[in-house]
């Protein structure tokens, strides 16, 4: 069938050229108007049509056209193909630039609101203790914010990290009377999984902040990976065949004397194909892409979205501290039976200090009737409204994504429109321009993609050269696309942790299979008082752990009793 069309076509062709021969030389002067109206300022246009054998590109029958007049119809077809497919792309490109801008502004204010928040809320409840304290939140959210903006950051270990710190902090606040040393802390942090100081609330905040970073920071860069592909690819490179066949396209009409004449709409496809091949390669891999931003984009609307993790997170630490302080006097017991009883300060006036005495303000959750006036509160106010504009956000963002879908494959189709280029949809239109004369296009349309070009009748296209820099948009496209699915299913591609993700083992005990991981503690109330242990193996003496060693008090009590009984014996 396409044989037959070609024949067809090409009879048509040789007998409207014949049939030419037969007319008068046309006038040139609406070539002339036509070409001031385009901008062209040449020296000099025919006054009437002469032979063409000087041409390279349109028609050699009889022309309006100079060589000079080609080779400038020559650069205007290149600079136009660049142009509209600037213009067709221009909603797909300024669509990624405006919304990668703003997804990442929001993430970085809900980060910076989020430790004001926090900051103040803390000055407000635990006063000096935290004031003197505080480089480990402020550590937290600058490791945090590292994360986001791409570091190489470990959230697990990170997070892992912050308790452990939060820990020693906390712990030597409340025995302040003991002399808490570096080795001393390090026993208490391989056991920190047994002990559980702060409840579960790290081991639940390690999987929701994990998982709402995860997608968040994938997210805006799936944005700029988008933007940027997107940006690279509208410039297009346009090869020598290409050139030749959109200027024989767009301007050959001209020289035939007839510029009001429009390209069929199947010779535009066709000239589109060829000069577009490598860009409509970048679609299978597009499309891919496409639907796992739509995936994560699900995820900002789920119950890992990072503004439902990150608004409570004040709260959330302030019980983990609570829960330390209320069961502090246990904890300090565990430890020191797993880890030995630590020097006395030799401060007697602080030994005597409570837990109250250290942290002298009680936290409970504020009920709506009470919303904190200050900064602290306004902030995550108007962090809320912002938000509720950001989910229109995703859901505009995901219907934009959708429409965005094939757009490489359909550029040329979105180029050949009659308003743009050609004359019409009409394939049997006799009206329009088809690469010869005015008549029909015969040829069929070729389907998309480089190898399919090998018999494109317009453009001579090198199906064995694919375009090197499309291919490196291709890779690009397909690693951002493996990052979006390792996302929405809660991973980050650059750490995966093996164990389970709620398994709570952290960073594990940093034991080997020899150690002890394991407390076996009596049952009592109070911590027994003994001798220092700093010495020894935490945990090794199975036969110190099951007998503690005598308290001090004990054996100040046993030697007074002793030398009572010395004196009243003599």
């Amino acid at each position: 069938m396409l044989r037959i069309r070609t024949v067809l076509w090409t009879l048509s062709v040789a007998l409207s050229v014949v049939a030419g021969a037969d007319f008068k030389a046309h006038n040139c002067s609406e070539v002339r108007q036509a070409s001031i109206a385009k901008g062209f300022s040449f020296e000099n246009v025919p006054l009437q049509e002469m032979s063409g054998d000087h041409l390279r590109v349109c028609p050699q029958g009889s022309t309006c056209c100079t060589s000079e007049m080609e080779d400038k119809f020559g650069q205007r077809s290149k600079l136009e193909l660049e142009n509209l497919v600037d213009e067709t792309s221009h909603e797909l490109r300024s669509t990624f630039v405006s919304r990668h801008k703003k997804f990442d502004e929001f993430f970085l204010e809900l980060l910076e609101n989020t430790e004001r928040s926090l900051n103040e809320m803390f000055v407000r409840t635990y006063g000096k203790p935290y004031m003197q304290n505080s480089e480990v939140f402020q550590n937290l959210f600058a490791e945090l914010k590292r994360y986001y903006t791409g570091g190489n950051v470990n959230l697990e270990e990170m997070l892992n990290d912050f308790w452990s710190r939060l820990l020693e902090r906390m712990f030597t606040l409340l025995n302040s009377q003991y002399v808490i040393t570096e080795d001393y802390l390090e026993c208490i942090s391989k056991y920190t999984d047994q002990l559980k100081p702060f409840g579960d609330v790290p081991k639940k905040l390690k999987a929701q902040v994990t998982r709402a970073f995860i997608v968040a920071r994938t997210f805006v860069q799936g944005l700029s990976v988008g933007r940027e592909v997107a940006s690279r690819v509208s410039k297009v490179s346009s090869t020598p065949a290409c050139i030749r066949a959109l200027t024989k396209m767009m301007y050959c009409t001209y020289c035939q004397a007839m510029p009001s004449v429009k390209p069929c709409n199947n010779y535009c496809l066709n000239v589109m194909k060829g000069c577009l091949a490598n860009q409509a390669d970048l679609d299978p891999e597009w499309n891919q892409y496409i639907d796992a931003m739509l995936l994560v984009a699900q995820r900002l609307e789920g119950p890992f979205n990072i503004e439902s993790v990150m608004e409570p997170i004040d709260v959330k630490i302030s019980e983990a501290i609570m829960n330390m302080q209320d069961n502090s006097v246990q904890l300090s017991y565990k430890v020191f039976q797993g880890c030995g009883q630590p020097k006395p300060s030799g401060m007697g006036g602080r030994s005597t200090r409570g837990v109250s005495d250290v942290f002298n303000a009680r936290f409970r959750p504020y009920s709506p009737e009470e919303r904190p006036t200050t900064a602290a509160g306004t902030s995550l106010d108007r962090l809320r409204i912002v938000w509720s504009a950001m989910q229109h956000s995703v859901i505009d963002i995901k219907e934009k994504l959708k429409l965005f879908k094939k757009f490489w494959s359909n550029l040329p189709e979105d180029i050949c429109k009659p308003h743009r280029v050609t004359a019409g949809n009409a394939t049997d239109d006799d009206q329009c321009w088809n690469g010869h004369t005015k008549g029909r296009y015969f040829p069929e349309v070729l389907k998309d993609g480089l190898t399919n070009q090998v018999n494109n009748p317009e453009v001579g296209v090198d199906i064995t050269r694919p375009d090197t820099f499309i291919r490196q948009q291709i890779m690009a496209l397909r690693v951002m696309t493996n990052k979006l699915k390792n996302a929405y299913n809660g991973n980050d591609i650059y750490f995966q942790d093996s164990s389970d993700e709620g398994s709570g083992s952290g960073s594990g005990s940093g034991c080997t299979e020899a150690c002890v991981t394991e407390f076996d503690f009596a049952s009592t109330e109070a911590p027994v008082v003994g001798a220092d242990r700093s010495g020894s193996g935490p945990m090794e003496d199975s036969a110190a752990a099951t007998h503690p060693a005598p308290s001090a008090a004990l054996l100040a009590s046993l030697a007074l009793s002793a030398l009572a009984l010395h004196r009243l014996w003599r």
